[in-house]
């Protein structure tokens, strides 16, 4: 799996390609320290292979190497999140 990060402005998006099929996980960034997740998308040929998760791993690795934190709106980022007590470093709110 790739993924790919696209950033225009305050919008980003983050890509993850798989057997050809994209999912995505996009964001605003509010401010150079605070990113806000939004939404994440996996098309239905590749649920269950763990794209939206290897999404959001990759979002906390960004935000841990870029010093930011993230506030997470989209409720599978939320999720996420709360599965992952290690990654309450970089969770904002």
């Amino acid at each position: 799996m790739q993924i790919s990060t696209s950033e225009t402005g305050s919008k980003g998006r983050y890509a993850a390609t798989l057997d050809g099929h994209v999912g995505e996980m996009t964001f605003s960034r509010v401010s150079p320290t605070l990113v806000i997740i939004d939404h994440t998308g996996v098309p239905d040929e590749l649920r269950g292979k763990g794209v939206g998760q290897a999404l959001a791993a990759h979002a906390i690795e960004e935000a841990r190497k870029g010093g930011w934190k993230i506030m997470p709106l989209c409720p599978f980022f939320k999720a996420q999140a709360l599965r992952h007590p290690d990654w309450a470093d970089v969770i904002s709110g």
